[in-house]
């Protein structure tokens, strides 16, 4: 195995696109049953209490994530790299508490978890509120 496992199933998802007919073929909605069947296995294996499974079925939803990047990429829509990019920023802006601004960090000291819910709730519902500008 690589030492950059997640890089080299990137890899090894473009090839299979390329090379399996079947894989060639699906599209975001075709995958869609595959998507919320692996979503709610992993619910399963969560309630199940089975570290074994839930890491079999974490698997198998991140295959789907890469699935639909792949198909993303091909049709230049974007890359798995911009959902992963995405991502980080959104945890960046949505975690002042704790990537913000030495200032932001401190004013947050000791906040509850409850009281970083709120705060999440606020930053998105700001964020939806630009969006709609």
């Amino acid at each position: 195995m690589s030492d950059e496992p997640l890089l080299e199933f990137r890899e090894m998802m473009r090839r299979l696109r390329a090379e399996c007919a079947w894989k060639r073929e699906q599209t975001h909605l075709s995958l869609l049953p595959y998507l919320r069947e692996e979503a709610e296995e992993v619910a399963e294996a969560i309630l199940e209490g089975d570290s074994e499974h839930l890491r079999e079925e974490l698997g198998d939803l991140l295959l789907q994530v890469y699935f639909h990047a792949a198909i993303a990429e091909e049709e230049g829509r974007f890359t798995l790299d911009d959902v992963v990019a995405g991502l980080a920023d959104k945890m960046r802006r949505r975690n002042p508490h704790v990537f913000g601004t030495p200032e932001q960090r401190a004013a947050a000291a000791g906040l509850s978890a409850d009281e970083v819910t709120a705060r999440w709730e606020e930053i998105k519902a700001g964020e939806r509120a630009d969006q709609d500008r």
